[in-house]
């Protein structure tokens, strides 16, 4: 199976338009979004093209490919216009045996990590900055923000595939990789 894997859309058309483009160009399985769906936040300036309603529209046409998690942008009435669950805090996601804790990482994060396994995997967004990094004993990744990144990187999404997690800009290009298990 084929994921792709997003967060942080904060209501940009825009963007979501190109996330949706992306996904149909990956031919991709599922989409994990991994919260910040609708609102763009009171921290965050407003992204481009930010009209949420068209965001809902083209959200819900794809609802059967969805898999999403709560940011903390959130919230019940983004429930009532989304047709896919949103509101749960985490998903579990077993990937070839290896188990892959989905957050948006407001609650659980780097800092603050679930039970975790050695091998886990612990994929999150909210930082607005993408990673994929192994640590000693498990892995952390961030897509980044499919419209508001941060620390100079560019709008990102990724595709986990075969094993691999990979970071990708929309115009195609490659920014990092990373094999989930040590060969």
């Amino acid at each position: 199976m084929k994921y792709m894997i997003a967060s942080d859309i904060h209501g940009s058309a825009y963007y979501c338009e190109k996330m949706l483009e992306a996904l149909e160009k990956e031919k991709a399985d599922r989409l994990v979004l991994l919260g910040d769906l609708l609102y763009h936040g009171p921290r965050n300036d407003l992204p481009r093209e930010y009209a949420p309603k068209k965001v809902i529209a083209m959200l819900n046409a794809q609802k059967d490919r969805i898999y999403s998690v709560r940011g903390n942008c959130d919230a019940e009435v983004d429930q009532m216009v989304l047709e896919f669950p949103v509101l749960a805090d985490y998903c579990i996601l077993d990937v070839d045996g290896i188990l892959i804790y989905c957050s948006h990482g407001h609650v659980y994060n780097e800092d603050h990590l679930p039970p975790m396994r050695k091998g886990d995997v612990f994929l999150h967004g909210h930082t607005h900055v993408l990673r994929a990094q192994r640590r000693e004993n498990y892995t952390i990744l961030n897509p980044g923000s499919v419209a508001l990144p941060k620390e100079g990187n560019i709008p990102t999404y990724a595709v986990l595939e075969d094993g691999v997690f990979t970071v990708r800009g929309f115009e195609g290009q490659v920014v990092t990789s990373l094999r989930l298990r040590e060969e």
